[in-house]
């Protein structure tokens, strides 16, 4: 189901604390969902994904930060890194808000990304291992694959160390290569 209403929006700056807001709630709320209150995926802030991993995203110079509206209310959000040179994208963050799952929300903004960049050859996203409705979002809607599980056997060579103690420690890539 894809919704029609569905609207990327560039990111406004004085958006980026609600931004921030809504990316952590829509993360813990999976948690929360999975694991009751006593997650132990929750860091010292009880958040599964820190403000200042998501401010860096924001930040990065080659991401692309996008607010996911539906009639001009935010319903997510979505940042991308693009690679002019190789069209190896990567889908950096995506969510959409509890309250809007379930709605065609997500499907149809990630449909609205792929518009934005025709000349992707493969985008590459990663979701926390207990996700499991990203899970079946990336894989049977998206046409994402599974191709790679990050965990204490098998971690995440391009993640800085001082982030591997942050957050999920097992995570699921993906990529998703583009027919031309």
């Amino acid at each position: 189901m894809q919704n029609s209403n569905v609207i990327l929006v560039p990111f406004k700056e004085e958006d980026r604390k609600q931004f921030i807001i809504d990316n952590q709630w829509a993360f813990k709320y999976g948690a929360l969902q999975e694991f009751g209150e006593r997650d132990n995926h929750i860091d010292d802030d009880g958040e599964i994904i820190s403000a200042k991993t998501i401010e860096s995203c924001i930040d990065e110079a080659n991401n692309h930060t996008y607010r996911i509206t539906i009639n001009g209310e935010n319903v997510g959000g979505a940042i991308v890194k693009i690679d002019k040179k190789t069209q190896h994208n990567h889908l950096e963050l995506f969510f959409v808000t509890p309250s809007a799952h379930s709605k065609g929300i997500g499907f149809s903004a990630w449909k609205a990304i792929e518009a934005l960049y025709p000349d992707t050859k493969i985008w590459e996203t990663c979701t926390p291992y207990f996700e499991k409705r990203n899970i079946h979002f990336y894989v049977n809607k998206c046409g994402f694959h599974i191709v790679e599980f990050f965990n204490a056997f098998n971690v995440d060579p391009n993640q800085p160390q001082e982030e591997q103690s942050e957050g999920p420690d097992e995570m699921f890539r993906f990529i998703k290569i583009m027919d031309k």
